[in-house]
C-alpha cells in the first residue's frame, strides 16, 4: 500500500474520487440536445455529458446510471429530462441527492421549452462548479484503487506487447492493494478452463465458465462474435487467438470475484466482468462498441481504465480518464498524440515486457494523481449506455466479500 495524493476528493459513503466532476444527464434522446448545450461552454472546466437514450424504462439502465451519478469520480448533477419519457427521473434524483452530492432536474417541457432549459441549466452549472470547491480533500492510498482495463481496435501485437504489458501492471497494482477488472467474456470464449482454473474457489471457477459459455451462445444466436473485420485486417485469425492476447491483460493474479455492470468489488484483488445480458437474446450485440464496455467499468467503481489499442483507438470517456496502451509500434508513430504509452518498443527490442508494465503502473499512479492522459486533454468524453437485462450474482460471485 502507497499513498497516491493527498487531496483526493472524499465522498460522503467513505469512497474517494480522483476527479471532480460535474455531471449532465439526458434521460431520453429527445433532450440529447439541451444537455449538449448546457455543457457546452464548460467542456474544459470539467463539466461531463452523459446520458440514456431510450424512451421506456429499462431497469439495467436505470442501475447503470445511480452507479454512474454516485461515482466517487463525481461531484454534481443536472439531470435533464423532456418529461413524458418512461424514466424514473425522480428516484434517479433522490439518489443522487441522498449520496449527499448537489443534484438538480430541469424538465424541458416545464421550464419553458429548449432555451429556458439551456440557460437555468448552465446557471445551475456556474453555480456548482464554485460549491463543490469546497468537497473535502483527504489522503488515498493505492488499496482504495479500482482499475479497469479493456482492449478495442485490436490487431495482431495486442496478444504480444500491450495486453500482456497491462498483465504486467495488473499483476503489481493487485500486490499494492488496488482492485482490478477485466472484461469481457465475449473475448474470452475458448479460454474457459484456463480462467476457472485461477478462481480462488471452485465455485468461483464454475460460475467464470458459465459466464463465457452465456457469451458463446449469445454470439451463436447472433450469428457473429465479438471480432471485428478490423480485426482480420490487423492479422488476427481466430476469436480463440483473439481471446488468447485479450485474456492476457488480466495478469497472473488469483480471480477473487465475478461481476456484472454497476456491482463493485468488496476488496483490492482482480475481477472478471460480465457484460453479456442474461436471460434470452433481445438486445442485440451486447457493446455496440469500446466506450460502452468503458462505462459499464466505471460503473463498478473503476477511477480509471488501461485501454489496449493495436490499430489504434482514439476515444476515452466521461466521468473516468483512460490510458492508452498502444500495441503497434506504426500506429504509435502515426498517432502518438492520442496514445499514453508506446508498448510497440517490445515488439521492436527498445523495451522489455517488465519494463513497458512498470511505465503503465506509473502512469496508472500518476493518473490518479491528477495527471491528464492523452484523452483528456484532446477533450474525449464518450458516453455510451444501451438497453440490457441482469440478474444479481449469486454468494458463489463473491467468495471474498462473505
Amino acid at each position: 500500500m502507497s499513498i497516491l495524493r493527498n487531496d483526493a476528493y472524499l465522498r460522503s459513503d467513505g469512497r474517494k474520487g480522483i476527479r471532480n466532476t460535474v455531471l449532465v444527464v439526458y434521460l431520453v434522446e429527445c433532450s440529447h440536445h439541451v444537455a449538449r448545450e448546457i455543457v457546452l461552454p464548460y467542456r474544459d472546466r470539467g463539466v461531463h455529458l452523459a446520458g440514456f437514450g431510450g424512451c421506456f424504462p429499462n431497469s439495467y439502465a436505470f442501475h447503470m446510471l445511480v452507479a454512474l451519478t454516485t461515482h466517487p469520480n463525481v461531484g454534481a448533477v443536472h439531470l435533464v429530462s423532456l418529461g413524458c419519457e418512461g424514466f424514473d427521473r425522480r428516484g434517479l434524483l433522490e439518489r443522487i441527492r441522498g449520496s449527499g452530492r448537489p443534484a438538480e432536474l430541469t424538465v424541458i417541457q416545464e421550464a419553458g421549452g429548449t432555451q429556458a432549459s439551456i440557460e437555468r441549466g448552465r446557471a445551475w452549472v456556474e453555480a456548482t462548479l464554485a460549491e463543490i470547491e469546497s468537497v473535502p480533500r483527504v489522503a488515498m492510498s493505492s488499496d482504495e484503487l479500482i482499475v479497469g482495463t479493456i482492449c478495442g481496435g485490436s490487431d495482431g501485437t495486442s496478444g504480444i506487447t500491450a495486453n500482456p504489458a497491462i498483465g504486467v501492471a495488473f499483476d503489481q497494482l493487485v500486490e499494492m492493494g488496488a482492485a482490478c477488472i477485466f472484461e469481457e467474456t465475449g473475448e474470452l470464449i475458448g479460454c474457459e478452463q484456463i480462467i476457472s482454473e485461477r478462481a480462488v474457489t471452485e465455485e468461483l471457477g464454475r460460475e467464470l465458465t458459465r459466464s463465457i459459455e452465456k457469451a458463446a451462445r449469445y454470439y451463436t444466436v447472433l450469428g457473429h462474435g465479438s471480432f471485428a473485420p478490423g480485426n482480420a485486417d490487423g492479422g488476427l485469425t481466430t476469436q480463440e487467438e483473439k481471446s488468447m492476447g485479450a485474456s492476457s491483460k488480466s495478469g497472473t493474479s488469483p480471480i477473487c470475484g465475478l461481476l456484472k455492470p454497476g456491482d463493485r468489488p468488496s476488496a483490492g484483488g482482480l475481477y472478471l466482468l460480465d457484460v453479456v445480458p442474461d436471460g434470452e437474446v433481445r438486445f442485440g450485440f451486447p457493446n455496440t462498441s469500446d466506450p460502452a464496455e468503458i462505462i459499464e467499468l466505471i460503473a463498478c467503481g473503476s477511477h480509471l481504465t488501461l485501454f489496449s489499442t493495436g490499430r489504434g483507438s482514439v476515444v476515452g470517456s466521461a466521468i473516468s480518464p483512460v490510458i492508452k496502451v498502444c500495441a503497434n509500434p506504426e500506429t504509435y508513430r502515426r498517432m502518438q498524440g492520442d496514445m499514453d504509452i508506446d508498448a510497440g518498443r517490445i515488439l521492436e527490442g527498445r523495451a522489455s515486457l517488465a519494463e513497458v508494465g512498470a511505465e503503465i503502473v506509473a502512469a496508472t499512479l500518476a493518473t490518479a494523481a491528477g495527471a491528464e492522459t492523452a484523452s483528456e486533454r484532446l477533450g474525449h468524453q464518450e458516453f455510451v449506455l444501451g438497453y440490457k437485462q441482469f440478474e444479481p450474482v449469486g454468494p458463489a460471485c463473491h467468495p471474498s466479500g462473505r
